[in-house]
């Protein structure tokens, strides 16, 4: 079972095998080229979350019936199908018996128009709203549907399995378990380290957030929080920490809003069986406090498995550099191409059945 399971691995993911110019896509195929053992089909279909029609594409094998299948939920900076960080998803699963729908996150995309805040539980809603769509397709078992999510995605992966009284499963990848304001504190240093910034400008830009973090949760006056933003206004660092130049109002704010998400809290109402992938070289998450917190309380998990891949970053890709991981610019392009990732994704699915190495179920 394991070989044929890697052999299929090898096939379903491309970064696992060197991609000949002769088989590129869109070229014609050359005279010794075979079939593929997988025929992938893929469908466009619009659904409803309140009141807001959203737009995604459903890949699947060819043909097959009863099939199990996942929602691809969005990170932040992701929200569009057609990205580079859900191809793995969309070309190897289908090859692994298994559905995959992927969708333009509200106000994106085809999923237009949709104004307003986003916010988590909003989000989630859209989730769960395509999984129920997923359940009345034809060629899905509706016993078998669960969610993927990335970054952002992978709180909202558990945030729609918690929702979700039908999943069947959750995958949740680079997801800290500990509130966004700590992550972005967290990740804002590791941005100002590797851009050279001394310690002292760390320091005063991580005090400057929880000022306006505090701010806003109301533990903290207006005048510290508004005089510490002044101080760092103008320094050259400031544009890179995620912070808008004036305070928000806290009575619509956003960023207050998803503050207030406690991932552990979302995970305690997690009942399926759950995947947490961690990247052990991920700048953005704190991995080490998430898994001594997801370690400390395994039995309040049982359904709950625990991965960290060596060398992957936050989009599970090897060998980037800090820097280049944290340039929004390169967000477009990011792509996972660890094979251990790949690896654990699909032997994972294959042990609770919902993915088989042969693609039949």
């Amino acid at each position: 079972m394991l070989l044929r399971l890697l052999i299929a691995l090898a096939a379903a993911f491309p970064a696992l095998s060197t991609a000949s110019p002769s088989m590129s896509a869109g070229a014609a195929p050359a005279p010794w080229a075979a079939a593929s053992t997988v025929q992938v089909s893929s469908r466009d279909i619009e659904f409803q979350s309140g009141g807001v029609k959203l737009s995604g594409t459903l890949y699947s094998p060819a043909g097959r019936k009863a099939l199990a299948a996942v929602v691809v939920l969005h990170g932040a900076s992701s929200p569009l199908r057609d990205l580079p960080l859900y191809a793995h998803l969309r070309t190897s699963l289908p090859a692994l018996g298994m559905a995959v729908f992927v969708y333009d996150r509200r106000g994106s995309g085809k999923s237009i128009p949709a104004t307003g805040s986003h916010d988590f539980d909003l989000l989630s809603d859209d989730g769960v709203a395509a999984a129920e769509m997923l359940r009345r397709q034809p060629e899905i078992d509706p016993k078998r549907v669960g969610y993927w999510g990335l970054s952002q995605g992978g709180w909202l992966a558990l945030m729609c399995a918690a929702k979700d009284p039908k999943a069947a499963f959750a995958v949740s990848v680079s997801a800290p378990i500990v509130p966004p304001d700590v992550q972005m504190n967290y990740a804002v240093a590791n941005i100002l380290h590797v851009d050279g910034y001394s310690q002292a400008d760390i320091h005063q830009a991580v005090q400057m957030r929880r000022a306006i973090d505090g701010y806003l949760k109301g533990t903290l006056d207006r005048a510290p929080a508004e005089r510490l933003l002044a101080e760092a206004r103008d320094k050259p660092w400031f544009k890179l920490t995620y912070t808008d130049s004036e305070l928000e109002d806290p009575a619509t704010s956003s960023w207050l809003k998803q503050m207030r998400l406690d991932p552990i809290k979302t995970l305690e109402r997690v009942k399926v069986p759950t995947l947490m992938i961690y990247g052990a070289d991920d700048p953005w998450v704190p991995v080490g406090v998430s898994v001594q917190t997801l370690t400390a309380r395994a039995a309040d998990f049982p359904a709950m498995e625990l991965r960290v891949i060596p060398h992957a970053d936050h989009t599970m890709m090897l060998g980037v550099d800090p820097k280049a991981q944290m340039d929004p610019n390169a967000f477009a392009a990011e792509a996972p191409d660890s094979p251990e990732y790949f690896m654990t994704l699909a032997a994972w699915l294959t042990e609770r059945g919902l993915a088989r190495a042969d693609g039949r179920l």
